[in-house]
């Protein structure tokens, strides 16, 4: 009788192996990249994301976003929207161009197995590759002018660059001076949780705003001031709703109604104690995460200080930052409750909303932009745009080096590693070669996202640079090969560098893959194996 196969694995788990295993992560990879290509470049196209249930709907060309929201089911589609995420971190821009890039490297690595080359010798040529390629945009990086009018001249044409591949593209000009603002104001600081956003739908994009200051989307309480100078601001994180039983089918048993009144006042004396231990530390601006019940809103405004209410938590951190203040939940030891200042407080209008004003604030790099847009879609992908465009922004005051956009860097990187293929000896030469080609996709993607005649502009471009002319790249709007520098078409350096070293890393790692176990799923009733 024949020996049946040992059961290793749990029954229900799956395994793919050699051929079908490295299938599987080029074909799911390459899914990904052909699936975000078309968002690429100042041309590229939006991409709808709808949930399941059809009641939210994101409309988007921002890379990150896309992948975030997109379910697999794929390993190694899995290893690219991480990959995408990390740039996204480090970076804040790039998403898309590490995605198509990682794509295209592992594309011409199917191609490179198909032709009987062992994986490991691939990943030897493409290091050879990543290294010629990080030298050449290293040593092709300009540094970056700190001259106060020309630091500024350069970082609107960095901001411009980022900004035209956005839903923003139209008013640039408006949001790359808004963004630049707002960097400058940070005087070299890294901490973008300085700078706020406020979305007001109305009015069109171009009525967006820089505000100096914070802005806060409440309003005070009835008969409370709405204008606060030498403001000394309490910011807490505490119920103010004692004065009600909380807990859900909560009895009291009493033997007369004169009981229950004095349960009441019982609680009312409580809070009033919690208002006064507030009121101890001098403050004259309460501002509350959860709610702030009748009773207690009633004291504040007896006391002639500023309650609000429900503040969303992420805008108190920002704002607890930018005054100085620390977010209290106990009031027990009034002096050790560190109070936040500003010079002025006061209610303004947003189109038809009132919102707050902090000015005079001591971290003076703080800043507000003001968001206006036609819908909620419009204003929630206008404000994505700007918070790359600031990333970027912020790296460039950081590294303080720029490279040319336009497909420049990508070609010059791409000759470099075409000279060390022809000096490359063995299988290795054909894996730097494919690795010189996956750059050149690049301007190609650019170009054919734009309705170009990829194939000529890109065979032009490469010419152009053989023939000395490193500056040259795309110019999408006439058609044709340009002066990147003399267009103002600049990147900063750090973003370029780290797509090339996520991607090279990212497709290395999956090239590396010759097995994917896929485990048994639980069943109902099973409990879990320890690690």
């Amino acid at each position: 009788f024949a020996m049946s196969a040992p059961q290793v694995l749990k029954q229900g788990s799956t395994e793919e192996r050699a051929e079908n295993a490295r299938m599987s992560s080029f074909v799911g990879a390459i899914a990904i990249k052909d699936m975000i290509k078309t968002t690429l470049g100042p041309k590229g196209m939006d991409k709808i994301l709808q949930s399941v249930s059809g009641s939210e709907a994101i409309v988007t060309n921002d890379g990150a976003t896309i992948l975030g929201k997109v379910a697999v089911d794929n390993a190694a589609a899995k290893l690219l929207i991480d990959v995408s995420k990390t740039q996204d971190i480090e970076v804040g821009d790039g998403t898309t161009s590490v995605t198509v890039l990682t794509g295209e490297l592992l594309g011409e690595a199917e191609k490179l197995v198909d032709k009987k080359l062992h994986p490991q010798t691939i990943i030897q040529g493409y290091r050879i590759a990543y290294n010629a390629a990080r030298d050449a945009l290293v040593r092709s990086a300009s540094p970056i002018n700190q001259d106060p009018a020309a630091l500024r001249t350069t970082l609107m044409e960095i901001a411009r660059t980022t900004l035209s591949s956005k839903i923003l593209a139209q008013d640039r000009d408006h949001f790359a001076d808004i963004a630049v603002r707002a960097v400058l104001r940070l005087a070299g600081s890294p901490n973008l949780d300085q700078i706020h956003f406020i979305k007001k739908v109305g009015a069109g994009l171009h009525q967006s705003y820089l505000e100096e200051g914070f802005l806060l989307a409440k309003h005070p309480g009835v008969g409370q001031p709405t204008r606060i100078e030498k403001a000394r601001i309490m910011i807490a994180n505490t119920a103010m709703d004692t004065d009600k039983i909380k807990i859900y089918g909560a009895t009291a048993k009493v033997e007369n109604p004169a009981a229950i009144a004095e349960l009441e006042k019982a609680e009312k004396e409580k809070m009033k104690e919690k208002v006064q231990n507030i009121l101890s530390t001098g403050c004259n601006c309460f501002i509350n995460r959860l709610l702030i019940y009748n009773y207690p809103e009633q004291l504040f405004t007896q006391a002639h200080v500023m309650a609000i209410e429900h503040a969303e938590f992420e805008g108190i951190e920002r704002l607890a930052l930018v005054t100085g203040a620390e977010i209290a939940s106990n009031f027990g030891a009034a002096e050790r409750v560190r109070l936040g200042q500003c010079d002025l407080i006061e209610e303004i209008m947003i189109g038809e909303d009132k919102v707050l004003r902090f000015a005079g604030l001591p971290l003076q790099g703080a800043s507000t932009i003001v968001l206006r847009g036609a819908n909620k879609h419009v204003l929630d992908e206008a404000e994505r745009s700007m918070h790359d465009a600031l990333c970027v922004l912020v790296q460039a005051v950081k590294d303080q080096r720029l490279v040319y956009g336009g497909g420049c860097s990508e070609m010059l990187m791409s000759r470099a590693v075409d000279e060390v293929a022809t000096q490359t000896m063995g299988k290795k030469a054909l894996a730097v070669e494919a690795f010189a080609r996956a750059l050149r996709s690049i301007p190609t993607i650019l170009a054919d996202n734009a309705g170009l005649d990829s194939q000529d502009l890109v065979a032009r471009l490469r010419a152009a640079h053989y023939q000395g002319n490193v500056l040259a790249g795309l110019d999408l709007e006439l058609g044709a090969v340009g002066d990147m520098r003399a267009l103002g078409i600049t990147e900063t350096l750090r973003v370029k560098e780290q797509v090339l070293v996520s991607a090279s890393e990212a497709a290395e790692m999956i090239l590396r893959v010759d097995d994917i176990i896929q485990c048994a799923p639980r069943q109902r009733g099973e409990q879990p194996e320890d690690d």
